[in-house]
């Protein structure tokens, strides 16, 4: 894997708690910090996905806007 180093500014209380999570988990900071990035990444792939998705099958119904999204949920609810 090739790598590229970045300096990033952290508030000295989130180090404390990457270096106490990092320590009781066997890990180095930088791992921890890939690890934490890796999940954030791809949980916002996945919300891209779901969003894209949705709007697909929302173009299909015809549904323009929140507002439809809304009335539709209601009269769900509500057996019309």
């Amino acid at each position: 894997m090739q790598t590229q180093t970045l300096n990033i500014a952290l508030p000295k209380e989130l180090v404390k708690k990457v270096d106490e999570v990092a320590k009781k988990e066997y890990s180095s900071r930088s791992e921890l910090i890939r690890g934490a990035l890796r999940a954030y990444l791809t949980r916002i792939e996945r919300w891209e996905k779901i969003l894209k998705t949705g709007k697909k099958y929302g173009k299909k119904m015809g549904i323009k806007s929140e507002e439809d999204v809304n009335r539709i949920v209601s009269e769900y609810r509500h057996g019309k």
